[in-house]
């Protein structure tokens, strides 16, 4: 394995080389005191983040799957190309969980999913490639950069920005305001304290409850439902 792993605790369990492919299972822990805050880079795979309020370190679960290969293959390819670390870096954990260059096609290369359980006073940025994400229960600032994939976020108390390629957004429940600029998918927005600001290639957009502004940049194609927004609406074609 590639990289220095930084963490209180390390567990390792290998499960059984399945049919379809090899999967393994590890985890990982970080103590949280002085941190302010998460970075997550992750490849293919879903990514799960959840804050609670009685936890003082952060927790990784993390499924790497390899399909197509027998056991010794796989864990020849994960000796080689995987990059899965927790480490601190002044007052942010870092989370790195990703294949290098493997020569897979599309679609049929390893993932790796991640079950993450943090403190909720954390902020969170996230840098994705693909697969489907959940946010919930974190009380800072949340940025996403994600490239496909589903994104779901529940429950967060600052400020949050959505950059999406395709796949459908949720959101639900922001303290803060709400920026998404969005390439392809449905976009669903409920219960924003502060303004929503909207920039979408296409997909229908339906908001609902927002405290201030409403500005939607580019709608591109899809329908557009907007009720109890109390600030002003702006919609540019």
């Amino acid at each position: 394995m590639r990289g220095i792993i930084l963490l209180l605790s390390f567990a390792a369990t290998l499960a059984h080389a399945a049919t379809n492919g090899f999967v393994e299972t590890r985890d990982l822990r970080l103590d949280a005191e002085g941190i302010g805050h998460l970075e997550v880079e992750t490849g293919s795979g879903d990514l799960s983040v959840v804050g609670s309020p009685d936890l003082d370190e952060v927790q990784v679960n993390a499924t790497i799957s390899v399909p197509g290969r027998n056991e010794d293959g796989a864990r020849q390819l994960i000796e080689d190309s995987l990059v899965l670390t927790l480490e601190r870096r002044g007052d942010s954990a870092v989370l790195k969980s990703y294949f290098e260059e493997t020569g897979f096609g599309w679609g049929d290369g390893p993932g790796i999913s991640l079950e993450v359980r943090v403190p909720s006073r954390l902020g969170l940025a996230v840098d994705d490639g693909s697969g489907a994400m959940e946010v919930r229960d974190v009380l800072g600032d949340v940025s996403i950069d994600d490239g496909s994939g589903s994104i779901t976020l529940r429950h967060v108390g600052g400020e949050v920005r959505i950059e999406d390629g395709s796949g459908s957004v949720s959101v639900t429940g922001v303290g803060g305001s709400l920026s998404i600029v969005d390439g392809s998918g449905s976009i669903e927005i409920r219960e924003v304290g502060g303004s929503v600001r909207i920039d979408d290639g296409s997909g229908g957009i339906d908001v609902d409850d927002v405290e201030q502004d409403l500005i939607v940049e580019e709608s591109g194609s899809g329908s557009l439902r907007v009720a109890n927004v109390r600030g002003k609406v702006q919609v540019d074609e």
